[in-house]
């Protein structure tokens, strides 16, 4: 009966954050690199140069995908997924948080994000699939519209990082289409996969829209 109500209020928690990750759950990730942060950086990384190289691994993976060699690419971003978090949190840990680094860290998210599905569509343009190549792009863009609506928010005073798919759940998924194409040598799972990300990243933008129409409304500000 305990498992049943802890299951619930988990549920619950991730149905009002509108999110396939809660807020605890991320949480909880990023507490497991806290001691592979303090590590690289006793070693002397600064946390801008773990977004570089987190920018590298993500290259190198794009690299793969563009070769054909979707499993290895998969396995490679996973290590780059693991990666990713790092630098803030060795800024934080290590008192060096500034605006230039978080403006620098989102800023290669967003590059990381589309070379790695010009990877694909290149992959796709190879392979001939037009299918795979169209939704990649759409992948890519509407990703990409779930990043403006929420720095757009951000320009009017609220803060909307909130939604079903945000940057790591669109990662994750897309590194399981990859591994299971790879794997299986059926191109179908990346398009399944990509089809997902464009499907949850519509309602993402959606939900975002409707928190700061909200947020907007209730502070009255107009412009």
């Amino acid at each position: 009966m305990a498992k049943r109500k802890i299951a619930k209020r988990t549920s619950g928690k991730r149905v009002t954050q509108g999110s396939l990750l809660t807020s605890n759950e991320r949480t909880a990730i990023k507490r497991i690199g806290e001691p592979i942060a303090l590590l690289l950086g006793r070693i002397g990384f600064s946390p801008d140069g773990l977004t570089l190289v987190g920018f590298g691994i993500v290259l190198i993976a794009t690299a793969q995908v563009a070769l054909g060699n979707w499993a290895i690419a998969a396995g490679i971003l996973i290590a780059g997924t693991l990666f990713d978090g790092l630098d803030g949190t060795l800024a934080r840990e290590t008192n060096r948080v500034t605006a230039f680094g978080a403006f620098f860290d989102s800023s290669l998210d967003r590059a990381a994000e589309a070379v790695i599905y010009a990877g694909i569509v290149y992959s796709a343009a190879v392979l001939g699939d037009i299918q795979i190549g169209t939704s990649a792009a759409l992948a890519l863009g509407i990703g990409s519209l779930v990043s403006y609506v929420r720095a757009r928010g951000e320009g009017l005073g609220v803060s909307a990082h909130g939604g079903i798919a945000q940057r790591a759940e669109r990662a994750a998924l897309l590194i399981l289409g990859l591994l299971a194409a790879g794997l299986s040598g059926e191109t179908s799972y990346l398009l399944y996969a990509l089809l997902i990300i464009v499907a949850l990243s519509v309602v993402t933008v959606l939900q975002r829209i409707l928190f700061i129409r909200a947020a907007l409304a209730t502070t009255g500000r107009r412009a």
